[in-house]
C-alpha cells in the first residue's frame, strides 16, 4: 500500500498518519523556552494531530520526573478543540539518574508506580496509550508484560503498548496482553532500518509501528540532507527532505505511524504534511 492514507489505526482510535514526539521540548540542554513549547503543540493541535507521544522520563532533570507530560497536559488543557479526540501516549519504565543519565526499571510494582504518577501528570483517570518504555534485563520481560495487563484490567489505562522491543518479545508481549496490546515503538529512519523485521511482526500481529527518531534524531536531521535521494526527490516535489523521509515510512507499511520530535511549530506543521505526500513506485525503489 503505497497511497498516503491521512489516518492510521491504534487498537480502536483511529489517528492522523503522523503523530508527534514532545520530546524535544524537555531535553536539557536543548529545551526551549516553554511559551515556545505550548505553542509548538496548539500548532501540531490546530494542524489536526491526533497522537501525540511522551514519557515520564522525558524531563531535563532527574528531579523533575512527568516534565513532558505536564507539558503536553498544560497545551491540552489551553486548547479549544475537544481533547477527547487527541490519543495522548505515555511510557513508563525508563528511569532518570543525576547528571541526566538513564536507566531502566522492569519491576511490575514500579510500573504500577510511574503509571500512577503519569495518570497525575497528564491530569486524566485513564491512559489513552500506556507503553513500557524498554526491556530491563534484570526483569523476565513477562513479568514487566504482566503488570501492563493488570494496569489495562484495573481501567489505569485504555490501550497498551511496548517500546525499544525485538521480535520475540513483541510476541511474548501479544500472548501474554492479546487485543489489550496495540502498538510497538522502536526506532526506525533512513539511517536505521534494523527495525525491519519488528514492523513485519507489527504488520502480522494488526499492531501499529511508531517509529521514534523517524528523522534520524534530535540534531541529526541534517544528516538526511547528506542521502541523495531524498534531497533530490525533496528539491524536484518542492518540499522539505524531512516531509519525504516521513511520506517514505509511511509507504512502508500502513502500520507504521511515525513521531518526529518537534519544539518549533514550523517543523510539525511540515511533518504532518508528510501524509498528503504520495511518493511514485520509482521514487520508493531510489529511497530503497
Amino acid at each position: 500500500m503505497h497511497n498516503a492514507t491521512r489516518t492510521r489505526t491504534i487498537g480502536n482510535r483511529q489517528v492522523g498518519a503522523v503523530g508527534l514526539g514532545a520530546m524535544p521540548m524537555s531535553v536539557a540542554g536543548h529545551m526551549p523556552d516553554e511559551d515556545q513549547s505550548i505553542r509548538t503543540l496548539l500548532a501540531a493541535l490546530e494542524a489536526d494531530v491526533t497522537l501525540i507521544d511522551t514519557a515520564d522520563a522525558y524531563t531535563p532533570s532527574h528531579d523533575d520526573v512527568g516534565h513532558n507530560e505536564r507539558l503536553v497536559a498544560r497545551a491540552l488543557a489551553r486548547w479549544g478543540g475537544d481533547a477527547g479526540t487527541v490519543l495522548v501516549a505515555t511510557k513508563g519504565g525508563h528511569t532518570r539518574t543525576p547528571g541526566g543519565g538513564w536507566s531502566v526499571n522492569g519491576d511490575p510494582s514500579y510500573l504500577k508506580e510511574a503509571c500512577e504518577r503519569s495518570l497525575k501528570a497528564l491530569g486524566v483517570e485513564s491512559i489513552g496509550l500506556y507503553q513500557h518504555h524498554r526491556p530491563d534485563p534484570k526483569v523476565p520481560y513477562a513479568e514487566t508484560i504482566g503488570a501492563l495487563k493488570d494496569l489495562h484490567d484495573a481501567g489505569k489505562i485504555q490501550m497498551a503498548g511496548i517500546s525499544n522491543a525485538d521480535p520475540e518479545q513483541i510476541r511474548l508481549a501479544h500472548d501474554i496482553l492479546g487485543e489489550r496490546l496495540v502498538s510497538v515503538q522502536n526506532e526506525y529512519s533512513p539511517r536505521f532500518r534494523s527495525s525491519e523485521p519488528e514492523i513485519d511482526v507489527c504488520a502480522e500481529l494488526g499492531l501499529a509501528f511508531l517509529p521514534w527518531s523517524p528523522l534520524g534524531g534530535i540534531g541529526r536531521t541534517g544528516e538526511l540532507s547528506q542521502r541523495d535521494a531524498f534531497i533530490e526527490i525533496a528539491e524536484a516535489r518542492g518540499v522539505s527532505p524531512q516531509r519525504v523521509c516521513l511520506a517514505w515510512e509511511l509507504a512502508r507499511s500502513p502500520v507504521v505511524i511515525p513521531i518526529p520530535g518537534a519544539s518549533r511549530p514550523e517543523t510539525i506543521v511540515d511533518s504532518l504534511a508528510a501524509a498528503d505526500l504520495e511518493l511514485s513506485e520509482e521514487e520508493l525503489a531510489r529511497l530503497g
